[in-house]
């Protein structure tokens, strides 16, 4: 399984996924990083952005971090 690097800025103005020209993927989520509510919403917002369902979808590492190591399926 794929293990992928992103960079979540919680509270943003919209969900979004975006890519930066050196390959980061940038995760924009509007829920606040409180009580893991914006981990939850990376977790949907990749499985919809990718089509997989969320339960194939596990923070390796970065749980309380913005930056985060994500396995894929």
């Amino acid at each position: 399984m794929p293990k992928v690097n992103l960079r979540v800025i919680p509270r943003a103005r919209q969900n979004k996924i975006t890519t930066d020209a050196d390959g980061t993927i940038r995760v924009h989520i509007t829920a606040a990083p409180v009580d893991g509510a914006a981990n939850d919403a990376v977790i949907r917002a990749l499985a919809e952005h990718f089509h997989v369902p969320k339960s194939q979808i596990k923070i390796i590492r970065g749980e309380t971090s913005r930056n985060k190591v994500v396995e894929l399926p």
